[in-house]
């Protein structure tokens, strides 16, 4: 076994390959930039060091540096997680070069995987079915125009060097072809240096599976079954679950037969996955489910497969690097239960999702003891979302006996999360969790998007939510709480606190709270308050997800509340201006796209408001913006 290894990731695939490491008696060197300086897999790890500024590109890409650090600390191995330097040849190839052992598959390997368009013709070589669609050389524009024709709308533009949903774009019908390649072509660069794409036919009901593969230096490769990525927004993984509901055994047997012919087509060493695309439109059925590519690293959902199958992967990883064999033969490998894994992501569904920064002032998970929920996470009360990295905050996983058993689970304990004054996707999460087809297993990739606002959009407070609310502003004015809710002068006359004092009578209290601009009396009865937060002025209810803020209405107007509708866009996040479609005087309708903003590696269309005309235009391409930046200033029709 290894006696060392340094982690070439942050966050919460450093913690939990340390967690492993440390239970296995491995030595762990942790790497971190200046925005990572306190986070906790620099404390966990047993030595760290600091390899750069902020941006990845400056610290987590810089491979030179993070082989120094092996260097400098004595470390035998590297780790890459995901992401990052994850699937980057070069840099793996240059770990063995320096005499370090590398965590993960042969660098020849990974360049045959690393680019999709090589990767299906070998795979097609080898005889494992793939998607029909269009892998050529030829980049141009009418090239591909042309093949995208023939191959019939709606068509799927991919990133020859990409995942994750970069620089993917779907296409309903030819007129929209030129914008869409451009975007996605701009987006791939940006990601991955490398702009080429191909196309797919695109499949109308498509499921996303995809099969945990695994093999050691002596040739030996097994399976360790499917996963269902199918719930997905903006091609990114949300809710997976293993195995993959309406998977029968002899369809099993078919996809992982392949996934195992496709990992030896590769020579393939260390943890991997292959992604298959399934037609669901007549149920799963072995001739209808296609490669799409494969990942040469261990996965963020690798949990699941965890839960179900009892084994520790990043155990399998440190034992095969160490050059032991696979710790199991495939007959030996057995599926138990049902896994489904959610991801608690810092964005704000309200505003199209968009990536949400800033300080978690309240932050809380589930109960973690046994038997309860699984919770990777890298953050705690009081740490920083930052713009540099992917906003993921925590993966929260559950296992029952059935499906059926760990939905309603984990639906329990996802009700325990609390997270303010960050925007995170918990309460669509919950929704998700609770919608019925969802619940009968009757999925595929287009699952959120064909729902809309019935699963992005915030409901509005409860009337439980309302009284808690009222109830707590009531305790606090009634009481002699240290915390200032107004200035001390308003509330020093017992006249002003709203208390309801009757002579010989009870209590007639009613408190107007404020919440989203508008005013809600309420009488405050009940008692105990379960979750809340206070926050300045305002208390924070926690309900299904959701945070709602809520302040007392004193009859003045709140700062800023004149604004509301006034046909500003201001920018959400600090990011880059790549693309402006509109002009000053321009006519748009509600929802016309105004501007592309590139920020935490993916691109965001922000959209009009309302039917109106461009006053005024402040953003222009190429430059760099601030949070709250003005940007266009409509006025209505």
């Amino acid at each position: 076994m290894l006696k060392s290894v340094l982690i070439a990731n942050r966050g919460e695939i450093a913690r939990r390959v340390i967690r492993t490491a440390k239970r296995l008696g491995v030595r762990t060197v942790a790497v971190y930039s200046d925005a990572d300086a306190k986070a906790l897999h620099v404390r966990e790890a047993d030595e760290a060091v600091h390899i750069g500024a902020s941006p990845a590109k400056e610290s987590y890409l810089r491979g030179e540096k993070i082989i120094a650090a092996a260097k400098q600390t004595g470390a035998e191995a590297i780790h890459p997680g995901y992401g990052f330097l994850s699937e980057n040849a070069d840099f793996a190839q240059a770990v063995l070069d320096a005499g370090l052992i590398w965590i993960g598959p042969r660098p020849d390997s990974i360049r045959a995987m690393g680019l999709k368009d090589a990767a299906k013709k070998l795979m097609a070589e080898a005889g494992v079915p793939v998607t029909p669609g269009y892998l050529g050389e030829d980049q141009s524009e009418a090239r591909l125009q042309t093949e995208a024709d023939a191959i019939g709308y709606p068509v799927l533009i991919k990133a020859v060097a990409g995942g994750g949903g970069k620089g993917m774009r779907k296409v309903e019908k030819k007129a929209e072809f030129k914008a869409a390649l451009a975007s996605a072509k701009r987006e791939a660069a940006a990601a991955f240096g490398d702009d080429r794409v191909l196309l797919e036919m695109y499949v109308q009901r498509p499921r996303h599976i995809e099969v945990q593969v695994f093999g050691d230096g002596h040739g030996n490769v097994v399976h360790l079954f499917e996963r269902d990525c199918s719930l997905q927004r903006r091609h990114q993984k949300v809710i997976e679950e293993a195995p993959a509901p309406g998977m029968d055994e002899a369809t099993r047997a078919s996809l992982c037969a392949a996934a195992v012919k496709a990992a030896r087509a590769v020579n393939y060493v260390s943890a991997g996955t292959v992604e298959f695309i399934a037609d669901a439109s007549e149920g799963l059925r072995a001739d209808r489910i296609w490669f799409m590519e494969m990942n040469t690293r261990l996965q963020v959902e690798h949990p699941v497969t965890e839960e179900i199958t009892g084994q520790d992967l990043v155990e399998w990883q440190l034992r095969v690097a160490s050059g032991e064999r696979l710790p199991l033969k495939q007959e030996d490998l057995r599926i138990n239960g049902h896994a489904i894994e959610a991801r608690l992501y810092a964005e704000n569904p309200d505003a199209g999702f968009l990536p949400s920064t800033g300080t978690l002032h309240t932050l809380r998970f589930p109960d973690m003891a046994e038997d309860r929920a699984r919770v990777d996470s890298a953050v705690e009360e009081r740490d920083e979302i930052s713009q540099h990295y992917d906003p993921m905050i925590a993966k929260i996983v559950m296992h029952g006996a059935t499906r059926s058993d760990a939905i309603a689970r984990l639906t329990q304990e996802w009700d325990a999360v609390c997270v303010w004054p960050v925007k995170t996707n918990a309460g669509f999460i919950g929704r998700c969790l609770a919608e019925p087809d969802f619940l009968q297993g009757a999925v595929d990739t287009g699952f959120i998007g064909s729902r809309g606002d019935q699963l992005s959009k915030m409901p509005p407070p409860s009337a439980a939510a309302l009284t808690r609310a009222a109830r707590q502003f009531m305790q606090l004015l009634a009481s002699s709480s240290p915390i200032a809710i107004r200035p001390a002068h308003v509330w020093a006359s017992p006249w002003a606190r709203l208390e309801g004092f009757r002579v010989n009578a009870t209590s007639n209290a009613r408190v107007s709270l404020r919440y989203n601009g508008e005013r809600i009396e309420i009488a405050p009865v009940g008692h105990a308050i379960r979750w809340g937060a206070h926050d300045g002025d305002a208390f924070v209810v926690f309900e299904r997800g959701e945070a709602y803020a809520f302040t007392l209405d004193t009859g003045e107007c709140a700062e800023g509340e004149a604004a509301v509708g006034d046909g500003v866009i201001l920018s959400p996040m600090p990011g880059k201006i790549v693309a402006v479609h509109v002009k000053v005087g321009a006519k748009v309708k509600k929802g016309d796209a105004l501007l592309v903003l590139e920020a935490m590696k993916m691109e965001h269309m922000l959209t009009a408001p309302f039917d109106g005309k461009v006053s005024e235009l402040k953003a222009r391409a190429g430059e760099q913006v601030s949070e709250g930046a003005m940007l266009v200033k409509l006025e209505g029709a």
